[in-house]
């Protein structure tokens, strides 16, 4: 029989990289969780800017959105640079982006979420956590594997006997395009919150925060403006 203390169905961590899918899943974990922490992480990515822009969407959501400042807990950040070590990609290399052999493109870092959602499973048992929140999405995505519902179905079971208790994986956005993802995020805080993703979150590969769009800030050519901006224009549209 287990003698650790039980973790809290009330206590969610958040993978929360500043983008707009990690703020939208915060947004939805505030509402439903009485404490909420956040976690980033620094694996060397392109667009480092994205851990200074998640502070800022951190300060603007505690500061805009009162009832959600008291749920709101500590941020975590974790050093995961090893990644940009052993990966050899678009993603963390100054390259351009392109599509492989393997229908995949460059910028999938093999393992990524893999390694992120067990570090962030060993952070919640610390912290007496026992959901974790990521903006993984098989929808409109990039077709990265471990994004997909039936890895993170499996890593749910592993890292839950592994921890020798719960450990629930939720996925708000996993079946959602991008359309809904906006509509998502204006259904939980309205025009205020998706004002909020548009002017401080970052989504850009390349790092870009010199080009403003409608729908953020962004090169507007690679994978991840492009899945953006349509998305915004098709809820604009819808």
């Amino acid at each position: 029989m287990s003698t650790t203390t039980p973790l809290s169905q009330r206590k969610a961590l958040v993978l929360f990289s500043g983008g707009q899918d990690s703020t939208t899943c915060l947004a939805w974990a505030l509402d439903r969780f009485d404490h909420v922490e956040t976690l980033g992480f620094d694996y060397g990515q392109r667009h480092h800017v994205e851990l200074t822009c998640r502070l800022n969407v951190l300060r603007e959501l505690r500061t805009q959105f009162p009832a959600w400042r008291d749920r709101l807990g500590e941020d975590h950040v974790l050093d995961l640079r090893l990644l940009s070590q052993i990966s050899d990609t678009a993603m963390t290399d100054e390259r351009a982006i392109e599509m492989q052999a393997n229908g995949l493109p460059n910028t999938f870092v093999p393992g990524r979420n893999l390694l992120f959602l067990s570090f962030a499973a060993t952070l919640a048992y610390r912290r007496e956590a026992s959901v974790l929140v990521g903006g993984m999405c098989e929808t409109d995505y990039s077709g990265y594997p471990d994004c997909r519902d039936n890895t993170l179905k499996a890593l749910q079971v592993a890292l839950s006997l592994g921890l020798d208790g719960p450990m629930t994986i939720e996925t708000p956005l996993m079946f959602l395009t991008k359309a809904e993802t906006w509509a998502l995020s204006d259904g939980l805080g309205g025009p205020l919150l998706n004002a909020l993703i548009i002017d401080h979150t970052h989504t850009c590969y390349l790092g870009d925060r010199s080009h403003q769009h409608p729908w953020g800030w962004g090169c507007g050519t690679c994978p991840a403006c492009v899945l953006r901006a349509t998305g915004y224009e098709a809820w604009l549209t819808a």
